[in-house]
């Protein structure tokens, strides 16, 4: 049964939402306190650790910035989940994601997988346009650490980062990432290459839509 969320509580969930939406970052224990009216930071703990008991919220305890809404801390707000914007993601030859630090973006509720940790990519190349993801989309990653065959994924190689589709199979080359145009080349399995996350949707044209998988084995 899901707890009630008091005034007061609503009250710093929106001082939360709203510091993050326009500045990017989460309130400090000073600007939280400000925005309650409050002289304390004992007074903003409690409140902090009342909504993080019913999951509205979740936090580390390293400290204010540390604070993410999760999915019931949106529903109660009546507002948009705000989900960062890390930078651009290559489908083309790999390369650097450019960190683009406080730029946080809304996005609607019908992307169900918000319920995880998820960032916004925008793509740089077509070397995935078969699968529906052309230069200049923007894509919604989860992060995740199991991943199966047939996946479209974020990889991290030596050369940088790059969106492909991941293969693992009993014959050579067994594992490699998988373009979808042919005018590209697969890139093979190695050591410097890391799977950070599951492309979960694309925005097509200001609507969300899955992408196309033939998912089959399950990779750790």
């Amino acid at each position: 049964m899901k707890k009630a969320i008091t005034k007061r509580q609503k009250e710093l969930l929106t001082v939360i939402y709203e510091y993050i939406k326009d500045s990017g970052y989460p309130p400090t224990f000073e600007e939280m306190r400000e925005g309650l009216g409050v002289a304390s930071n004992q007074s903003v703990l409690d409140h902090l650790e009342q909504l993080k008991a019913k999951e509205y919220i979740k936090r580390e305890v390293s400290g204010a910035r540390s604070i993410a809404i999760l999915p019931l801390g949106y529903e109660a707000l009546g507002e948009p989940p705000l989900v960062a914007f890390l930078g651009v993601a290559s489908a083309g030859a790999p390369l650097e994601t450019i960190e683009i630090s406080g730029d946080w973006h809304t996005i609607s509720d019908e992307v169900a997988e918000l319920k995880d940790d998820v960032f916004l990519l925008k793509i740089s190349g077509d070397s995935m346009i078969n699968a529906g993801i052309d230069d200049g989309d923007v894509v919604l990653v989860k992060s995740q650490k199991e991943f199966y065959s047939g996946e479209i994924v974020l990889a991290q190689t030596a050369e940088g980062s790059t969106v492909k589709r991941f293969i693992s199979q009993d014959k050579p080359p067994y594992i490699f990432l998988k373009p979808e145009n042919p005018n590209y080349e697969i890139i093979l399995f190695s050591d410097d290459v890391e799977l950070k996350g599951k492309i979960v949707s694309v925005l097509k044209k200001g609507y969300w839509r899955g992408v196309k998988e033939h998912a089959d084995k399950k990779v750790k």
